[in-house]
């Protein structure tokens, strides 16, 4: 099965300046590829060598098995930049319909669809959307020819909760079909909730990529023990992957990093009434890396 992106070695800089470098990922057709990193990391120089918009440094770049200049494979691709720009006095209606037909042929009743679910008034000219709205019309036309294809760049931005939450259904429903996102995003919330993997960039340099779970295998967890009789601080000290331990009577609290084993053994011995363990976010775990990153360029600058 051929990935629908497949980059090796892919680079880009502005004059002395990196935008991306040494890039190696495959983005396999049926999945959704969440993309975090804080603005500046390298996130839209990546969307933008997979598009075309600018050629890169060294490296090598297929999307849907092609080279990103051939022009057949821009209309199996859906996309949303990061920063939309819609002005005129043109309807957002008669925007779409336009790129519909541009697009080989989108039905009106495709169009009205998803701006029934997005709650999008598409009768205002375009001039006069609010931020919102135009996000809503930006989405719109990513997904209204059903790309094979999506590519997403800070897709909830400007978007009320409710409407949040269609965006989210629409990806799944994308992925449940077969077809393939690059979701790239800094609010880690709705890339943890969509998405079968994730790559970390900072810096211009991808430092992880890992499939949700795993990540969160990984994270830090939060846990608090409650006994039926004091315990002796002794049972829990010196365990595997558990460090700011309190023993206070009959209670532990204490934070682990990956797998609870050993805790959940220790607790084992005595009497548990009462357990709160807090599930970890991306928030932390993203934190986690990217502290671990600055260590270690920190100490390459040193040397």
């Amino acid at each position: 099965m051929t990935a629908v992106v497949q980059a090796e070695g892919l680079t880009k800089y502005y004059g002395k300046r990196r935008g991306l470098e040494d890039l190696t990922l495959e983005i396999q057709p049926g999945e959704i590829f969440g993309y975090l990193g804080p603005n500046g990391a390298g996130k839209t120089t990546t969307i933008r060598l997979l598009l075309d918009v600018i050629r890169p440094t060294r490296g090598l770049v297929r999307v849907l098995g092609a080279d990103p200049r051939e022009p057949a494979i821009r209309s199996r691709i859906g996309y949303l930049p990061g920063e939309l720009a819609l002005e005129g006095r043109d309807r957002a209606r008669d925007y779409l319909r336009f790129l519909g037909r541009v697009r080989g042929g989108v039905p009106d009743a495709r169009i009205d669809a998803l701006a029934e679910r997005f709650d999008a008034d598409l009768s205002v000219p375009m001039r006069k959307l609010s931020k919102g709205n135009k996000q809503k019309v930006g989405l719109i036309q990513a997904f209204m020819h059903e790309p094979e294809f999506l590519i997403l760049d800070e897709p909830t931005g400007g978007l009320d909760p409710l409407v949040q939450q269609e965006f989210l259904a629409l990806v799944r429903e994308v992925r449940t079909s077969g077809r393939t996102v690059l979701m790239s995003s800094h609010v880690l919330a709705e890339v943890e909730s969509v998405s079968d993997r994730v790559g970390i960039v900072r810096a211009g340099r991808l430092v992880a990529v890992e499939n949700v779970a795993a990540l969160r295998e990984k994270a830090v967890r939060r846990v608090e023990l409650h006994f039926e009789s004091p315990v002796p601080r002794a049972a829990f000290e010196d365990l595997p992957g558990v460090r700011d331990l309190r023993v206070e009577g009959a209670s532990v609290s204490c934070t682990i990093d990956g797998r609870p084993d050993a805790l959940i053994k220790a607790a084992a011995r005595f009497t548990v009434v009462h357990l709160v363990s807090a599930e970890p976010d991306l928030e932390e775990i993203f934190l986690t890396y990217y502290s671990d990153e600055e260590r270690h360029h920190d100490r390459q600058e040193s040397a």
